[in-house]
């Protein structure tokens, strides 16, 4: 009994110094690579996807740790058709922010579009289980899954006629 008051206050320090490592301290992104990014949103708002990852990686060399920056250069390439670069990219936010529901949801989308619709599946069970099915981010990729995979480009050579003989 005479060492609770002690250990209380040991588990409370311990609980408090725990929840430092928990807290998230969001940098504020450069100035610099914001006008960079509003750049690239432009440009890829007018179909310029070259130009959009141009400055998307510009803004990434001025502040490399800034998520935003990653999460443009994913839709960037989802634009593009690279759904492949662009789950690299998302991946790459997800490892600095595991919960970042942008990220989360792209990644889903470009997975869809890829026709791995089962880890689609997943991304959206985990956006359900951190903000609801009514958040904007598990409606878009619920109807991403619904509308389904990207038809396959098929390629000239892999389509060409067999010659046919015919008897006079």
């Amino acid at each position: 009994m005479r060492f609770a008051p002690a250990a209380l206050a040991l588990s409370l320090l311990a609980a408090v110094t725990s929840s430092i490592g928990y807290t998230k301290n969001a940098d504020p992104v450069d100035p610099r690579a914001q006008s960079l990014l509003d750049n690239g949103r432009a440009l890829l708002a007018r179909g310029d996807t070259a130009a959009a990852t141009d400055s998307f990686e510009a803004a990434l060399a001025v502040d490399p740790g800034y998520i935003g920056t990653y999460l443009a250069l994913g839709d960037a390439a989802r634009h593009s058709g690279l759904q492949g670069k662009a789950i690299h990219y998302y991946r790459v936010a997800l490892d600095r922010d595991p919960n970042n529901l942008a990220a989360i949801s792209g990644e889903g989308g470009a997975m869809v579009e890829k026709g791995a619709l089962d880890k689609a599946r997943r991304n959206l069970a985990k956006l359900e289980g951190l903000c609801g099915k009514t958040c904007s981010e598990t409606q878009v990729l619920a109807s991403t899954i619904a509308r389904g995979p990207l038809p396959k480009v098929v390629s000239a050579q892999a389509v060409t006629p067999k010659p046919v003989v015919e008897a006079n």
